[in-house]
């Protein structure tokens, strides 16, 4: 039967093993270490030093790489893991190459950031310092103040001047007023006796030596 066009063709079922690349990533990552590190370096020569020995002076029914073949199976897992060794060798540097692509990136950016940041605090800093030109400094209230506390002072100043001579004008006032005016012979003029005042002498009144107004 012919595919119809129309029709989606069905997915193929593909028998491929399923690898989690992260996991194999970080496999091939810690391999690629281990080999760098001293510690392989030493394993090797070991295995490579008793391998050597015992296919040379070991007893030789048991042993299994000939030395008259020139180490052959020797040969064929050195080449072997080291033909292993170059893809994990650059598969942990890519790696390595994405987490540095990476921390670049997120370096950029964080100047990014740090260069707006400092731009923002640039400007608010000269704002900050034009406003604080327009604000009165400490050494300016200080005058001002200064200034009206002498205002004050020569203020108070006049006005107990003010008062002052107020007061000594008042004290001479009371002076004159109580002072009595003194007539001739240093004895002082008493008010005269009104005519209704029982002290004053009458019409009929007898005079001195007792003659009245009107006798000899």
């Amino acid at each position: 039967m012919a595919e119809r066009l129309d029709t989606p063709l069905e997915a193929r079922r593909r028998w491929r093993p399923r690898v989690d690349p992260e996991f194999f990533g970080r496999t091939s990552e810690s391999i690629a270490r281990f080999m760098g590190t001293p510690r392989f370096l030493v394993y090797l020569s070991a295995f490579v030093a008793i391998w050597l020995a015992w296919n040379t002076w070991g007893p030789v029914p048991l042993q299994f790489d000939s030395a008259a073949l020139g180490f052959t199976a020797l040969t064929l897992m050195l080449s072997l893991q080291a033909s292993y060794a170059a893809p994990l060798i650059l598969l942990a540097q890519n790696r390595q190459d994405d987490r540095d692509r990476v921390a670049a990136e997120q370096d950029r950016q964080r100047a990014e950031r740090n260069l707006a940041d400092t731009e923002y605090l640039a400007r608010e800093m000269a704002a900050l310092r034009l406003a604080m030109n327009e604000v009165a400094t400490r050494d300016f209230v200080r005058s001002e103040l200064r200034g009206l506390l002498e205002d004050i002072v020569e203020e108070r100043e006049l006005r107990i001047r003010e008062l002052e001579q107020e007061l000594s004008d008042m004290e001479r006032t009371v002076e004159r007023a109580g002072a009595r005016p003194k007539g001739k012979g240093g004895k002082g003029k008493g008010p005269r006796p009104s005519a209704s005042s029982p002290d004053a002498p009458g019409p009929g009144a007898a005079g001195p030596a007792g003659v009245g107004p009107g006798g000899d």
